[in-house]
């Protein structure tokens, strides 16, 4: 197998010289490039990745913290982030979180230790301080950490608006809320704050079920929506994640409720489920392939070293209409 030393011989230039031809650390002609690059053709000659980002101070490698790929929402969320980050160079290491409370803080002792070169963070840990105490990279998804950590979120504010509004017109009476836990400091909470506020003043009767913090598992969203169902049986209404509203639906279907005649369900999310819903639900949808496009823009920007203009980037949330009028 061909080495740095090959290459150099067949091109006629220093070690050196192949190795800023390589790396693109310092001068080299455009000719002796030309030279260098087809004696690494002929050689078949491949740099070896380690050595290049070891010189570069560099792991090449990004961490993205989620709860659960299991979830839909984060499922599509890493998938996008790992083709943006695969198109800027960039591997995407997968950090799965609530199985184990210690996950998260292992993979931050990663980042100090240089294990990786940057972080993503979906996770609504309860536990900032360790992610202040970091000097590196870090970028977060719809969540407040610190002034220095930029997060990318959208227009909840404008979602909770959205999905109230369609409930005013479908003239329903009663509507339940499913929302996260109150202590998690996140651009979500506008979304329950300005729905509430819209669906009371127009004196609608609201029932909000705060969920325990860091559930995402189906079982829980199904004893979650069938005590909800069992204990406010005369609401005509729903709004969740799209887990939790198609959860609900289920439920409700299983009562002999028809939807949207008894019961209007509102999703928010967007992801692929609510395609293959039947009967097919009002969906407020994030822009998730966007979303993941600008952590990745954040995060690969910060790791260059460069400052980030806004500390909250909020992408807007679109209204897709189904059986709901």
């Amino acid at each position: 197998m061909a080495g740095i030393k090959d290459v150099a011989k067949k091109a006629g230039v220093g070690v050196g010289t192949v190795s800023r031809a390589i790396n693109n650390s310092g001068y080299v002609s455009e000719k002796t490039r030309q030279r260098v690059e087809q004696a690494m053709a002929e050689l078949d000659y491949t740099p070896n990745e380690l050595a290049r980002n070891l010189y570069r101070k560099k792991t090449g490698i990004v961490a993205v913290l989620v709860p659960t790929v299991s979830h839909p929402f984060f499922a599509e969320f890493v998938n996008y982030i790992e083709i943006e980050l695969h198109e800027r160079g960039y591997k995407t290491m997968i950090c799965n979180t609530a199985k184990e409370k210690n996950y998260e803080s292992e993979y931050l002792q990663m980042l100090k230790r240089h294990v990786v070169d940057g972080v993503i963070t979906g996770v609504h840990s309860l536990n900032l301080q360790e992610y202040l105490d970091v000097e590196m990279p870090i970028v977060a998804l719809d969540r407040y950490i610190g002034e220095r950590i930029p997060v990318v979120a959208v227009n909840h504010k404008k979602g909770g608006r959205l999905a109230a509004d369609e409930f005013i017109k479908a003239g329903c009476k009663y509507v339940l809320q499913f929302r996260e836990a109150k202590q998690v400091e996140s651009p979500a909470q506008e979304r329950y704050i300005e729905f509430e506020r819209i669906i009371r003043e127009n004196h609608i009767k609201l029932y909000s079920y705060e969920l325990e913090w860091n559930k995402f598992d189906l079982d829980y969203f199904g004893k979650v929506t069938k005590r909800a169902f069992r204990e406010h049986p005369d609401a005509d209404g729903a709004f969740g994640t799209d887990l939790l509203a198609l959860s609900y639906l289920k439920v409700a279907l299983s009562h002999g409720k028809k939807v949207p005649e008894d019961i209007k369900v509102v999703a928010y999310d967007g992801t692929q489920i609510t395609k293959i819903a039947d009967p097919g639900t009002v969906v407020i949808k994030q822009p998730i392939e966007m979303l993941a496009k600008e952590a990745v823009r954040l995060i690969v920007n910060r790791i260059d070293g460069k400052e980030y203009a806004n500390r909250v980037v909020k992408l807007e949330v679109e209204l897709i209409k189904d059986t709901l009028s």
